[in-house]
């Protein structure tokens, strides 16, 4: 007993012997902000090293702070990278786009206003359309037939001439192309053009051979007999009765066989 006092009253004054630890010195600010600081660098350069030694690597942005270690079992978000702002369109660039667009705008506009001008000034003549190509009656509110009585018939030798039934038969109206197809032995209208476009020796004589002639302006039915003419160059195709339509307009609405070779008329004095 006496042994085991002796030992700590040894110890208990070795202690007080011993000086005193200082006090840590204390930090401003400054210097506690950088120790923190660099206590956070070492950890990042621990959980770096330790993240490449498990095959996984962390990414931050240049120059930014370093990403700290993340919880136990969690996953390291890297901050969003900055965004850029949007590019804009300089100045000059905003002003010849501008140019270009009124130019566009300006010529397309020129565009129509001649084109309304033209057709103005410059109607599309229908006169020699038939009824077949422009739609088929409706003469009764366009102009499509001819403005002429002895003009109807002559475009019905014109057209024979050159091999055109839809022409030639839209000078008649419906009644009339198959009566017209039953005087000269044919099936309908169309194959009487076609079967008479192979008697024609002449083309150009024969597409003129009715000529323009006086009649009284109060007349709506006029009858045109072809013998009345000199029919050279292909057969004679009968007499032709044409009536005033509206918007004075001539319609071939009947007709009657005739000799195929007609004696020339007797000049008159």
């Amino acid at each position: 007993m006496a042994g085991e006092r002796d030992e700590s009253d040894d110890r208990g004054e070795l202690e007080r012997a011993r000086p005193a630890e200082p006090a840590p010195p204390q930090l401003d600010p400054e210097q506690l902000r950088q120790f923190q600081q660099f206590q956070q660098f070492q950890d990042y350069l621990r959980f770096t090293e330790a993240q490449k030694q498990n095959g996984q690597l962390v990414h931050t942005e240049p120059g930014g702070p370093p990403v700290p270690p993340p919880p136990q079992g969690g996953l390291v978000q890297a901050p969003e990278p900055p965004r850029r702002p949007p590019i804009r369109m300089p100045r000059f660039a905003k002003r010849i786009l501008a140019s270009v667009l009124s130019a566009l705008i300006f010529l397309a506009v020129l565009g129509i206003a001649g084109k309304l001008l033209y057709d103005h000034f410059f109607p599309a003549q229908d006169d020699n359309k038939p009824a077949s190509e422009t739609g088929g009656g409706t003469y009764h509110a366009n102009k499509i037939l001819s403005a002429q009585p002895y003009e109807a018939v002559r475009k019905v030798y014109q057209e024979i001439a050159i091999g055109r039934p839809d022409l030639a038969c839209g000078q008649l109206d419906s009644p009339t192309q198959d009566k017209f197809a039953r005087d000269v032995g044919a099936a309908d209208c169309q194959q009487a053009v076609l079967d008479l476009k192979t008697k024609v020796t002449n083309v150009n004589d024969y597409a003129e051979s009715i000529s323009p002639q006086q009649y009284d302006p109060t007349a709506t039915t006029i009858t045109i007999n072809s013998c009345d003419f000199s029919i050279t160059g292909g057969p004679a195709l009968g007499v032709f009765t044409v009536e005033k339509q509206p918007l004075n307009q001539w319609l071939i609405t009947g007709h009657a066989p005739g000799p195929r070779n007609c004696t020339p008329p007797t000049p008159t004095s």
